[in-house]
C-alpha cells in the first residue's frame, strides 16, 4: 500500500505579506497596550521644574551648613497602631542639651515609590522640647519621614529619614 503525500503548499507573495503585516500588528498592539498601562499608572514627576530645582540647590546647601553649625539633636520615634494611625514623638535639644521650645515643627510621611500616598503630619509642642504628631491611615511598609522646624518663618531644621512601619 502506498500513501501519497499531498504536495506542499507553495509560499506565495500574498502569504508573506499577510504574515509580515500580522506580525507587525501584534507588536504594535502590544506596544500600545503597554504604553497606555505605563502612562495611566505614572504617579508624576519628582519635581515640576528641574531648572528651578537646580537654582534652589545652592540655597539648600547653605541651609544645611547652617543647620549643621547649630548642632541641634532631634530624636524621633514613630509608633504605628493596628488601625493605621501613626504617632510621632520628637525630642529636640540644642547643642548644649537644653530643650528647644517655641519651634513650629511640621512633617509628613512620603511613600518612596508613589507620591500619591503621601500623608501630612500635624505636630504640636507638648512642652520642654517635646513635640507630638499624629497621621491617620498609614499602610505598613517603607516610608520617608520628613521633619521640618520653623521659627519666625525661616526653616531652621530639615530631616529626611527612611523608616519601616509594621
Amino acid at each position: 500500500m502506498s500513501t501519497t503525500i499531498p504536495p506542499a503548499r507553495p509560499i506565495t507573495g500574498r502569504f508573506v505579506l499577510i504574515a509580515v503585516v500580522s506580525f507587525f500588528l501584534v507588536v504594535i498592539g502590544v506596544n500600545v497596550v503597554m504604553m497606555r498601562l505605563a502612562i495611566s499608572t505614572l504617579p508624576g514627576t519628582e519635581v515640576d521644574s528641574a531648572y528651578s530645582a537646580g537654582l534652589a540647590y545652592q540655597k539648600e546647601i547653605r541651609a544645611a551648613l547652617e543647620q549643621n553649625a547649630r548642632g541641634w539633636k532631634v530624636d524621633a520615634h514613630v509608633d504605628r497602631k493596628p488601625d493605621g494611625d501613626a504617632i510621632l514623638v520628637l525630642h529636640a535639644n540644642d547643642a548644649g542639651g537644653s530643650p528647644l521650645t517655641g519651634l513650629a515643627f511640621a512633617g509628613h510621611f512620603e511613600r518612596p515609590t508613589d507620591r500619591r500616598a503621601d500623608q501630612p503630619l500635624q505636630v504640636t509642642e507638648s512642652g520642654e522640647g517635646n513635640y507630638r504628631g499624629t497621621a491617620t491611615g498609614l499602610a505598613p511598609g517603607q516610608w520617608d519621614l520628613v521633619i521640618e522646624a520653623d521659627a519666625d518663618g525661616k526653616r531652621l531644621f530639615l530631616s529626611h529619614n527612611r523608616i519601616v512601619l509594621n
